[in-house]
């Protein structure tokens, strides 16, 4: 395997991994006081362009990568810009053991 496809797929998991824990603690504290609306909103639309390159490009690690950090990051977005009522019952949904 050649070295530049290795350091893609270390971006690609690091990238993804970035995200979870961020949406874990939100689903498990239902705190979101702390997170910026502005810059998940800007987050999501750049994932989601680079989504849209990938496509145009035929990049599949592109694709896959920006679409799942696209859906994480806007999980987390959605999470933020929820009332709370329906904040709980998403985190409810998703943590039942809470």
């Amino acid at each position: 395997m050649e070295n530049a496809t290795i350091i893609g797929y270390c971006a690609s998991a690091l990238s993804i991994a970035s995200f979870t824990p961020q949406a874990w603690k939100i689903i498990k504290s239902r705190d979101v006081q702390s997170i910026s609306a502005a810059m998940y909103a800007a987050t999501v639309l750049g994932f989601a362009l680079w989504t849209i390159f990938g496509t145009l490009k035929g990049e599949w690690p592109i694709i896959v990568t920006n679409s799942v950090c696209c859906v994480l990051s806007g999980f987390i977005l959605v999470m933020k810009l929820l009332p709370t009522r329906k904040r709980e019952e998403v985190a409810d949904a998703l943590d039942p053991a809470k």
